[in-house]
């Protein structure tokens, strides 16, 4: 398996039921897919370098995950349907394999 990492940002004013949800939903198909949740950092809320959909802060998750390259593409899929989800980056970290 490959260390990954993943960046998302979800709006502010999202309500701590639907941030939690969402939370879950990567975290399960993180490990459906056969990864393992190494590190879960959340950064808060910060200030947007340009305004994306109106939104001018964004609420920061940083999560630190070990996963086959392969899934990465069924983890992507998830991310993009997920309509809490306004911004992401996975990112491969070779650094920590």
């Amino acid at each position: 398996m490959k260390a990954y990492e993943l960046l998302f940002f979800v709006s502010p004013t999202l309500d701590e039921e639907l941030r939690e949800a969402t939370f879950k939903r990567i975290d399960g198909t993180i490990t459906a897919q056969g990864g393992v949740v190494d590190d879960v950092e959340e950064w808060g809320k910060r200030k947007l370098a340009y305004e994306i959909g109106k939104l001018t802060d964004g609420d920061y998750t940083l999560i630190n995950f070990h996963a086959e390259p392969t899934s990465i593409a069924e983890i992507d899929r998830v991310l993009r349907i997920t309509d809490a989800v306004a911004r992401f980056m996975i990112v491969r970290r070779e650094d920590k394999d």
